[in-house]
């Protein structure tokens, strides 16, 4: 049997120590190697190990920011509808108010919102685009009624600026309108065409309504007689007045003073004749009066 191969380490330390010699037969340093072998399998596992736990962590943290994401998101979307059918239902009672018909718009307020689903921890999809293309759709609209009753208001306030709702002058009120009226000079039945406002001699006599100062003249009966075209068929009279302040043309707006209270013509004390005719057909002054309307005292 052939004698077995030994194996001389020298070993040599730092500094000034002697080396040290060893010597292992071939089985020992066999052994020691199955040894030191076993030991880096061991250390590679753990490390492949703990660098897996790592990752799942990482992916962990990535998959509740995405969840987190996507939840921020949804509630963003959810909020957004809210919005839009709050902004819809306030949509139709301006129309109706604007006196417009009510928009189609107001039958899709009722539809659910969008909605985000999480396929998987990490995947990601959009539950309905045609949802977001329909609020995109529902805004758009929102913003072309909108237009339209914007339009509509301001032609309406116009229109409502050229009303005469309130009355001519403050004093109080002498002679109804009537289709028959004792004249209390001619001493005879004939219409009054108007209301007789009796207020101090030179009083201010204002404008009931926006318009153009279309004629200023003297009526045999009414003296010194003022009108204004309101527009949409309106003209306003006023008769017996002691002075005009504003011109042919001129265009007022409701409350300005236009003359003052007189008694030209056929009168028995100062105050103000007032007509108004629509389409050339005399109404009541008084129909066209708010509750506020009247000049206080």
């Amino acid at each position: 049997m052939p004698p077995q191969r030994r194996w001389t380490f020298l070993v040599v330390p730092h500094g000034s120590d002697s080396p040290r010699v060893f010597s292992l037969s071939e089985k020992v340093v066999k052994r020691l190697a199955m040894v030191a072998g076993a030991i880096g399998l061991v250390a590679a596992m753990g490390i492949g190990v703990a660098l897996s736990h790592v990752a799942l962590r990482l992916r962990h943290t990535d998959d509740r920011s995405l969840l987190g994401s996507v939840t921020q998101m949804q509630a963003r979307l959810d909020s957004l509808d809210d919005t839009l059918r709050a902004i819809s239902r306030r949509d139709q009672q301006i129309r109706l108010l604007a006196g417009l018909s009510a928009d189609s718009l107001a039958q899709h307020t009722d539809s659910n919102g969008p909605t985000l689903a999480i396929g998987g921890v990490t995947e990601m999809t959009v539950g309905s685009s045609s949802d977001i293309d329909g609020m995109i759709k529902r805004a758009n609209s929102l913003a072309a009624s909108f237009a339209e009753v914007t339009g509509t208001l301001a032609h309406n306030s116009e229109r409502m600026a050229r009303i005469p709702s309130i009355m001519p002058t403050a004093g109080w009120l002498s002679s109804n309108f009537s289709l028959s009226r004792f004249h209390p000079i001619l001493h005879y039945a004939r219409p009054h065409e108007g209301i007789d406002v009796s207020a101090p001699m030179g009083a201010p006599i204002v404008a009931p309504a926006g318009g153009i100062v279309r004629l200023i003249t003297w009526e045999t009966g009414y003296g010194n007689v003022l009108e204004i075209d309101h527009g949409d068929g309106i003209v306003t009279k006023y008769a017996h007045c002691s002075k005009i302040v504003v011109r042919v043309g001129q265009k007022v707006k409701r409350g300005q003073i236009i003359a003052n209270v007189g008694s030209t013509g056929l009168s028995t004390g100062p105050h103000v004749h007032y007509e108004i005719h629509v389409n050339g057909k005399v109404v009541d002054p008084l129909t066209y009066v708010l509750p506020d309307g009247a000049i206080p005292d």
